[in-house]
């Protein structure tokens, strides 16, 4: 919230500034009516109820402030920023495409038109955007948020180098850490694991069973959790799974990270890194000894304060350690742990009720509409070309996005009825539709990472294409740990014509499912006990390091 000058306003910003934004929006509310031409005053209101989480207010103050002055640049990126939140990413692209026209340097500005267009599947001019961006960022400008970094980017040096801006610009070392050297000495180790993700969401669909396999006679394990509850089923069960679970969604970064060092935590496990609602301040002030990058943020955050990265050989190959600002410990077989509690609905859809035709291949893909991107949907065109009768299933987003991708099909000659949209269900109703498709297609340079999983745990065989960073080998790590190093390729020539030939040839399509079916049970992909016993001896031998006086080191657990 920018700054006022009266003592309303100051009285605002004192409360903005203190986390109570009830006070400070009403505060705001008296003097907006009070002098209504202000565009600073709608502005900072909107900011206000952005942190509300109230998006349409929000968005409807900024309008309010850019009627009064159209060239108002800072409520013009806010306004961006909340219709991204709303999902009218194409509004957010000409707000954003406007801001960039006034030549006003607001940070992250084009990497968040960048990422607008991803959302929606808008590639018009992408290439050019990207190009500039990465011409902002190697001038050391902050350019390109992390996370548009992952999406985009097949060079891990670059990845380093977005994490590295926006930490120097937002979340820098405290000059006074918590954490100050003293070490603590406790019966078991005191693991904290910090996420927004503590409910139905992906990452605690995978990490809920080692949540509940640790070994707690040697782990003393805390959720803190600073995301909403919503009294789903995983939420009770994660609430069970912690020895201790905190909500601290209404606390300060600089209030969670005091509670950490109160609690004296030995490890803090960041789940969240720089994706959406994650708090890296809280790690920046160091309550904890040690702190650690795992499973939510597919990239390095760049920033001093965390030790350790959790990989294996596959994501994060041998020779990509000087990426990494933090060392690199590997898992045996994978680094991402799969939850075996996943339940399919019994009631599966047959194909007229899922909207798909009564015969033809199905190739199926339902990541998420950012990860999408020209040159991986090119391949999936040529597919449908040369695979007669075949369609495209995908996850349904907004009508934005349908048409966008509609009219990229027809640019390639392909009728839009040969793309289907699944509908958002239930994770059991979504699992039992698995069964529908017959060949999963991954994505590049953002891998199938949750998605990947849920596949193949329902047998259904995913072909993948190997990129340079972390993001883009989660599926080729899923798939070796799965027995099944056949769908992986190193090219997307490759990778299209190992999905064509799969299609037009049933029987090895079958002896590839058979052996999937066989390799759930046998293989380490969905073995919870085994994956947990490794992360526990992770975290084991960097308290030993810890304890002896020696700094992080990378090192890799033996398989047990």
């Amino acid at each position: 919230m920018s700054a006022g000058g009266d003592a309303p306003e100051a009285l605002a910003r004192t409360h903005f500034q203190a986390g109570r934004l009830e006070d400070a929006l009403r505060l705001l509310d008296s003097a907006v009516a009070a002098e209504p031409a202000r565009a600073q005053l709608w502005n900072n209101r909107g900011t206000v109820l952005a942190m509300l989480k109230r998006f349409e207010a929000a968005a409807e103050s900024f309008g309010r402030a850019l009627a009064l002055d159209p060239q108002f640049a800072g409520a013009l990126a806010n306004r961006a920023q909340v219709l991204v939140a709303l999902n009218r990413h194409a509004d957010a692209i000409a707000d954003y495409e406007k801001l960039l026209r006034g030549n006003v340097e607001i940070p992250f500005a084009r990497g968040n038109l960048i990422r607008a267009k991803l959302q929606c599947c808008d590639w018009r001019g992408l290439a050019e955007e990207w190009e500039h961006a990465l011409a902002e960022m190697r001038a050391g400008k902050p350019a390109i948020p992390p996370m548009v970094s992952t999406a985009l980017s097949q060079d891990p040096e670059e990845q380093l180098q977005a994490s590295r801006i926006l930490t120097a610009a937002k979340y820098p070392p405290a000059r006074q850490p918590l954490w100050r050297g003293v070490r603590s000495r406790h019966e078991r180790i005191r693991i904290a694991y910090l996420s927004s993700d503590f409910h139905a969401h992906a990452t605690a669909t995978l990490m809920a069973g080692v949540f509940e396999a640790h070994d707690k006679t040697g782990f003393e394990t805390i959720a803190v959790s600073y995301g909403p509850d919503d009294a789903s089923p995983m939420r009770r069960r994660l609430g069970r799974a912690f020895e201790h679970f905190i909500s601290v969604a209404e606390l300060q970064d600089a209030d969670i990270a005091k509670l950490l060092r109160e609690r004296e935590v030995d490890i803090a496990i960041d789940l969240k890194g720089f994706t959406d609602k994650a708090r890296p301040a809280i790690l920046s002030a160091r309550p904890a000894p040690l702190q650690v990058n795992y499973l939510g943020f597919p990239a390095t955050m760049g920033a001093s304060y965390i030790d350790y990265i959790i990989a294996d050989p596959t994501v994060i190959p041998p020779d990509h350690h000087a990426h990494y600002s933090e060392k690199v410990v590997y898992l045996p077989d994978t680094y991402q742990p799969n939850d075996r509690i996943r339940s399919a609905s019994a009631n599966a859809p047959t194909r007229e009720s899922a909207g798909l035709p009564p015969a033809g291949f199905v190739f199926a893909c339902f990541n998420n509409a950012f990860k999408i991107g020209p040159q991986v949907f090119a391949i999936w065109m040529w597919l449908l070309n040369n695979v007669g009768g075949s369609v495209l299933w995908l996850l349904e987003d907004d009508k934005t996005t349908r048409d966008n991708l509609k009219r990229a099909a027809e640019a390639y000659g392909i009728a839009t009825d040969r793309l289907v949209f699944a509908p958002r269900v239930t994770v059991a109703e979504h699992l039992a539709r698995h069964v529908l498709a017959d060949l999963f297609l991954d994505t590049l340079p953002y891998n199938a990472h949750t998605t990947a999983s849920d596949a193949l745990w329902m047998g259904l065989p995913l072909v993948t294409c190997t990129g340079n960073t972390f993001a883009a080998r989660v599926a080729a790590s899923l798939l070796f740990a799965m027995g099944l190093p056949e769908l992986v390729t190193s090219s997307l020539s490759e990778y299209g014509e190992l999905a064509r030939d799969l299609a037009h040839d049933p029987e090895r399509l079958a002896r590839i499912k058979a052996k999937l079916a066989q390799n759930r049970d046998a293989s380490p992909l969905f073995d919870v006990a085994r994956f947990t016993r490794h992360l526990e001896s992770a975290y084991a031998t960097m308290w030993e390091r810890h304890s002896r006086g020696e700094p992080p080191a990378a090192f890799a657990v033996a398989p047990s």
